[in-house]
């Protein structure tokens, strides 16, 4: 259920972070389910998070890969840029401004660990699973980004990186315009 009515009081922030497309050995994409409890919303997104003061990116991509996952990668497993984007977040009790870079890491299908979740990942992360492409094509489930089979698609083809998609809005709660 999407909340209609918006606020004008959210506090609002800027912030860069990586998205991880963790791609196993059949060409499924791993995803995590989040949701913005306070309304009853949920969406499915890949594993990532904000950058570290002083992190690069992709050191912030293996260590929100374990956090998140519990999958240990090298630096050198983690491919990319892919493609970045600006995306706007809309929550019920913020707003993000949110500068993204995309990266890929291929492995075997593993069994997620979720104990390096923060106290906030513990509330909001809901479950994981492994989406073929021809699952996410049919899903009514709301998938972040929305275009992710484009993204699935260019990391496929290492010679178009990196790409860079428009920006978006990707909210719970509508932002004011």
């Amino acid at each position: 259920m999407r909340a209609t009515a918006v606020t004008d009081d959210r506090r609002r922030g800027d912030r860069r972070a990586v998205r991880v497309l963790v791609v196993d050995d059949e060409g499924r994409v791993l995803l995590l389910e989040d949701s913005d409890r306070t309304i009853d919303f949920r969406w499915w997104m890949t594993p990532g998070g904000g950058i570290d003061p002083g992190e690069s990116e992709v050191d912030a991509a293996v260590r929100e890969l374990f956090e998140e996952t519990g999958l240990t990668v090298a630096a050198d497993a983690v491919l990319g840029p892919v493609t970045t984007r600006t995306v706007v977040h809309g929550y019920s009790d913020h707003i993000t401004d949110q500068h993204e870079t995309f990266f890929l890491v291929r492995t075997p299908a593993f069994e997620i660990d979720v104990s390096g979740h923060t106290d906030q990942e513990k509330q909001t992360v809901l479950q994981h699973r492994w989406w073929s492409p021809g699952d996410l094509a049919v899903t009514t489930d709301t998938i972040w980004p929305a275009s992710l089979l484009d993204v699935l698609a260019l990391a496929e083809s290492p010679a178009d990186w990196p790409g860079e998609l428009d920006l978006v809005e990707e909210s719970s709660v509508p932002v004011p315009r």
